[in-house]
């Protein structure tokens, strides 16, 4: 029998960005996020925990590999580039704007990002843990 994983209830109503917890450009990207979200809307999960595990049971999109970042907003899932595209919307000028290129194909916007995806580690490095959250970030952060 497969144990399913129970959502933390309750959940945020604002974008969750789904990132691998240990990688380091993940890392930094995230601290980038927190940075430049005004309105401090986003909320994050390691790829690697129990609310990527539990919204893989609703969402069977959200892939398992922890080379792709997801954001799930508004009940639709986003992966790899127009994952960071939609996260992207929620913080100041001028990075929003790199939403106009969302209609461009996955295929060709991805390219670049599956090329950074398979070298991330020896460029920016893994780390044994996830980074534990400031007390001010801490509600922002889902297990």
């Amino acid at each position: 029998m497969v144990a399913v994983t129970p959502l933390p209830a309750p959940l945020p109503t604002g974008p969750i960005v789904l990132y691998d917890g240990v990688c380091g450009l993940c890392d930094r990207t995230v601290q980038w996020l927190i940075a430049r979200d005004p309105d401090r809307v986003l909320h994050f999960a390691p790829l690697q925990g129990d609310t990527a595990a539990a919204l893989r049971t609703r969402h069977a999109s959200i892939p398992t590999e922890l080379s792709t970042v997801v954001v799930i907003d508004h009940d639709r899932v986003y992966l790899r580039t127009k994952a960071i595209l939609q996260a992207a919307r929620y913080v100041g000028r001028p990075w929003r704007w790199g939403r106009f290129v969302q209609w461009m194909p996955s295929f060709l916007i991805d390219l670049p990002y599956r090329l950074v995806a398979r070298v991330r580690y020896r460029i920016w490095g893994r780390h044994d843990a996830c980074r534990i959250p400031t007390a001010a970030d801490r509600s922002r952060f889902l297990p």
